[in-house]
């Protein structure tokens, strides 16, 4: 699975500013970064320069270093968590598919959105075994 960077950052700042109630509009002013802009950061549509990063660190009174540590947390615990999951059949093939489980993340990041999807879905019908189908 691949983890973006702007995406972590993004749901990390987030996850600062809701944790502390503040507006985008109160970090956009503080950080002298327009409201869109901060907007398309947190969303992970932006890839922040470092000079903008530091701004809006400043504004939140989050260390850079603080935010760039949890990131790295927080794109390892992805990365190490399994991407195939069994789904039962005696022949031991597997459904593809990983899992962020929120007691892996540090500082109960809920809102996380690096979620893999699913590249397949199980049907069945009752009575039968669940089986798996490419998904459309």
């Amino acid at each position: 699975m691949t983890v973006l960077l702007r995406e972590a950052i993004g749901d990390r700042l987030r996850h600062a500013r809701t944790n502390q109630r503040r507006t985008l509009r109160e970090v956009s002013r503080t950080a002298r970064v327009s409201l869109g802009y901060l907007s398309e950061v947190e969303r992970g549509r932006k890839e922040a320069s470092s000079e903008l990063l530091s701004a809006i660190c400043d504004a939140l009174e989050l260390p850079l270093s603080e935010l760039l540590h949890h990131v790295a947390s927080d794109i390892g615990a992805v990365q190490q968590t399994p991407d195939t999951v069994p789904d039962g059949r005696s022949d031991g093939r597997k459904l593809e598919g990983g899992r962020v489980l929120p007691s892996t993340l540090s500082d109960d990041l809920s809102d996380l959105r690096l979620q893999p999807m699913l590249s397949h879905r199980l049907t069945s019908k009752i009575g039968e075994k669940p089986k798996a189908v490419a998904a459309a």
